[in-house]
C-alpha cells in the first residue's frame, strides 16, 4: 500500500474517532421517579400532588379592612377510583395557622397582615385543619374543585404590610 494511501486510511480513522469521542458526550442527564403506594381507592394525578396556585399581585387597598383578593381555582385529581367499598372523600388542608386568625394559613415573606382562605367548589370556607363536606365520588376520573384568596386579618387602617409571600397547604384524603 502506498504511502498516500496509508496517510488517507490513518486520517480517516482518526477523524472518525474523534466524532465517535464526541458523540459520546452529546448531552446526558439524569431521570429520577419517586412516588408512594396507597391505601385508597383512589390515585392522585401526578398534577396534584405538588401544584403552585399563583394568586397574583393583590394591592393593600382590597385587603383593606378585612377585605379579600378574587379566588383563584385549583383542583386535585384522583383517577383509576374503585368505588366497590368506598364512595364518598373529604379533604383537609393543613398548613403553618395565620397569629390572627387560625383558620387561614399564615403568609411566609415580607408580606403581612393577611392570610390565605380556602373554598370548597360551592364557595364554602374549609378551616385549615378541617375536613370538608363528603363528597360523592365517580367510578374513574374525579376532580375535586377549590378556590384559594387572601382576606385582610385586621380592620385597623395600615394593618396590611406589602410584600411577596408564599404559603404551602398539604392535603390529606379520608375516604368513607
Amino acid at each position: 500500500m502506498s504511502n498516500f494511501k496509508k496517510n488517507v486510511l490513518v486520517a480517516a480513522v482518526l477523524s472518525l474517532s474523534a466524532f465517535a469521542a464526541n458523540a459520546a458526550d452529546q448531552g446526558k442527564g439524569k431521570v429520577t421517579f419517586t412516588g408512594s403506594i396507597i391505601e385508597a381507592p383512589c390515585s392522585i394525578t401526578s398534577e396534584a400532588a405538588d401544584q403552585v396556585v399563583e394568586l397574583g399581585q393583590i394591592s393593600t387597598a382590597s385587603l383593606a379592612n378585612m377585605g379579600s383578593s378574587e379566588p383563584r381555582s385549583f383542583s386535585v385529581g384522583l383517577e383509576k377510583c374503585n368505588v366497590a367499598t368506598m364512595k364518598n372523600v373529604s379533604i383537609t388542608f393543613d398548613g403553618t395557622p395565620d397569629g390572627v386568625d387560625a383558620e387561614m394559613l399564615k403568609l411566609i415573606g415580607l408580606a403581612d397582615g393577611a392570610g390565605i382562605v380556602i373554598t370548597d367548589e360551592a364557595g364554602a370556607t374549609i378551616k385549615r385543619g378541617t375536613a370538608s363536606v363528603s363528597k360523592t365520588l365517580d367510578q374513574g376520573s374525579n376532580s375535586l374543585k377549590f378556590s384559594a384568596y387572601l382576606k385582610g386579618t385586621s380592620a385597623e387602617e395600615g394593618s396590611v404590610v406589602p410584600g411577596e409571600f408564599s404559603s404551602v397547604a398539604n392535603f390529606t384524603l379520608a375516604y368513607n
